[in-house]
């Protein structure tokens, strides 16, 4: 009888791992493990660490997915470039405040006070109105202007890269731009896309 009971007690499997190796991992020990994992991966891939955008567009709503896209990825520790080109180059205009308007015929998602037609959102002044209440939603809830974007961007190391093939079809020189705005074609912009893993075009 107590050699069957014997028989059917667990035996606990001996400890073969090799000396001075934890058996349990901890929270912190699978941390630091995936902390490590990410930093060899980084090391040997450095595209992983650049993110290039494209600005095509020159409207106020349209001046902010590339400045705070290209901020958040320069504060994330990527070297980050936008290439604006068309008239994605009203937001790096010396005369950016004047140019960068809304208007409510190209975007009839644009919340109105009131539902309007589309013949009267073409009319004369609305968009000098649209642009007015555009401005006074980002002033209310504390959102940075473009040329303030613009500085952080700079101050973050973004390059700012104007399209050259641009600036001479529109008749622009490089004295119309903001300081620290450099000047190239679409080979310059992709040197900057192959080597980068992040993408975009806006």
């Amino acid at each position: 009888m107590t050699s069957e009971l014997h028989a059917e007690l667990p035996v606990e499997a001996p400890d073969v791992s090799p000396p001075g190796t934890k058996v349990g991992l901890t929270e912190e020990d699978v941390r630091n493990i995936v902390r490590d994992e990410i930093k060899r991966a980084w090391a040997g891939n450095p595209a992983s660490r650049r993110a290039a955008l494209v600005a095509s567009k020159g409207t106020l709503d349209w001046a902010y997915p590339p400045l705070i896209l290209s901020t958040a990825a320069a504060a994330a520790g990527l070297q980050t470039s936008v290439f604006f080109t068309f008239y994605g180059l009203n937001i790096i205009h010396r005369d950016a405040e004047r140019k960068l308007l809304v208007d409510p015929v190209g975007n009839p998602a644009m919340p109105m006070p009131v539902p309007m037609p589309d013949v009267l959102t073409g009319m004369p002044g609305m968009k000098a109105l649209s642009t007015r209440m555009m401005k006074a939603k980002f002033a209310k809830n504390n959102v940075a202007s473009v040329r303030t974007l613009l500085d952080e961007a700079r101050e973050l190391g973004v390059r700012l890269i104007g399209c050259q093939m641009t600036i001479d079809v529109f008749g622009y020189t490089h004295d119309d731009f903001v300081e620290g705005v450099e000047f190239g074609g679409a080979a310059a912009f992709m040197s900057e896309a192959r080597k980068s893993h992040v993408t975009m075009f806006i």
